[in-house]
């Protein structure tokens, strides 16, 4: 029985590194079509310039929230053209003080912003259908509280919608890690997000035309939002969830890989496990709603979505468990073996099995070792020898916490299935 669980893992570990080369080759070739760049400063005029309201969901924010406005209000836009809308949502702190601080300064007298203290349900989702009945632009931008985008972030987002502004219903940008020179944990998340934002994105979208929409630095279409009836209120991942809403309706979500912002990530183990753990729950729940589309009628873009998120959530890591656990078990028992010899281990050493399998593991090792390395070599400043040395490091360490923190999100929708309750509480993410 376990050989049979032996083969089925290394067959798993096969089909993820044939998923890894075709994301692999799709991110090579995005970043080879895209490596001249028209100048930042001398940027042509855009077709025409829809209004955009940009939107900021802040709860008890106050350590951040005005250098994220800040960076908003200094988007290279015409000022005319966007308004923002900051919401202090359930705050118990200064977040709309230290906005309404930043109303009274002589060199935003002129832009077009206001705080909402809003008391309503539902988290972010609540405040972004807030958000849309009350907007006066064409567009709904989104930033978080912590995220603080570049000058050009909102150019490039238009410009890539305008390109293509029947089908393109979203565009999104990448998002970089601001303090990740702060301890090993931020450098870790920072390695995880250059992958995913250079290679995983950019694959997906060269090859398949999918893109997703992030928690931040996306423009959507607000009536394409309406008509899907608003964010849904209380989800704990709503961007997963918008995703696969507009995808149903054969729209695309554009990716616009020079809309940049830079956002905080979680600087301690617990604030990186609540908000991990969050995350997974969410996109868990997401799946499950969304399973069923890959036998029917739906566009083959959101069954490839949902395949490649059930091979990557369910299937894949059940697949790691199951070796780890053979693996580990064989360890425990080489020890064993040097007081009882009479004791046999699951999966003999220096048999075929075996030998295959740590083929497999050096594979997966080399191609990690490949993106990681080619996602860094196309981010400007990231390629350096203490990066790669994090990356050696983080395969061993941080890259498990995905296990652990994926087995304990399962558990709490099953325990939530059996007693017909939901005891997880949304976790706000902590500031530094």
């Amino acid at each position: 029985m376990i050989k049979i669980f032996y083969v089925i893992a290394i067959i798993t570990i096969w089909l993820s590194l044939i998923m890894m080369v075709v994301t692999l080759f799709g991110g090579i070739t995005f970043i080879f079509k895209h490596m001249q760049h028209t100048d930042i400063d001398n940027l042509p005029a855009l077709k025409r310039y829809p209004k955009v309201t940009l939107v900021v969901p802040a709860h008890n924010e106050e350590l951040v929230i005005q250098d994220t406005v800040k960076a908003v209000l200094n988007l290279n836009y015409p000022k005319d053209r966007y308004e923002l809308l900051v919401y202090a949502d359930n705050c118990k702190d200064k977040t709309a003080q230290k906005v309404r601080e930043l109303m009274a300064l002589k060199q935003y007298q002129d832009c077009n912003f206001r705080v909402i203290e809003r008391t309503g349900t539902g988290g972010k989702a609540g405040v972004l259908n807030d958000a849309l009945k009350v907007a006066t632009g064409e567009y709904l931008a989104v930033y978080d509280a912590d995220a603080a985008p570049e000058a050009n972030a909102l150019y490039f987002l238009v410009e890539k919608i305008l390109e293509n502004p029947t089908r393109y219903a979203a565009a999104f940008g990448r998002n970089k890690t601001r303090n990740y020179q702060q301890n090993f944990l931020t450098r870790c998340i920072n390695l995880e997000i250059v992958n995913t934002q250079r290679i995983q994105h950019t694959g997906l979208w060269q090859l398949f035309k999918i893109g997703r929409i992030p928690g931040t630095n996306f423009i959507i279409n607000k009536k394409v939002v309406q008509d899907l009836g608003g964010w849904n209120d209380g989800a704990l991942t709503e961007d997963t969830a918008i995703s696969f809403s507009l995808m149903r309706e054969g729209k695309l979500i554009a990716l616009a890989h020079r809309a940049e912002a830079f956002q905080q990530e979680p600087e301690t183990l617990f604030a990186y496990y609540n908000q991990r753990k969050r995350w997974a729950r969410g996109n868990y729940e997401v799946i499950m709603d969304n399973a069923g589309h890959l036998f029917d009628h739906t566009p083959w873009r959101i069954k490839l979505e949902v395949f490649y998120y059930i091979c990557t959530f369910f299937w894949f890591n059940l697949a790691i468990i199951v070796s780890n656990f053979i693996f580990l078990s064989n360890f425990i028992i080489a020890g064993i073996q040097q007081f009882f010899p009479q004791v046999h281990q699951l999966i003999a050493i220096g048999t075929p099995m075996s030998i295959l399998f740590m083929v497999n593991w050096l594979l997966m090792f080399f191609l990690y070792l490949l993106q990681m390395n080619i996602a860094l070599a196309s981010d400007y400043g990231q390629e350096t020898v203490k990066n790669f040395m994090y990356t050696l490091i983080s395969y061993f360490t941080y890259a498990q916490l995905f296990i652990v923190v994926s087995l304990v999100a399962v558990w709490d929708i099953i325990r939530d299935k059996v007693t017909g309750k939901n005891n997880t509480k949304w976790y706000k993410t902590q500031r530094f």
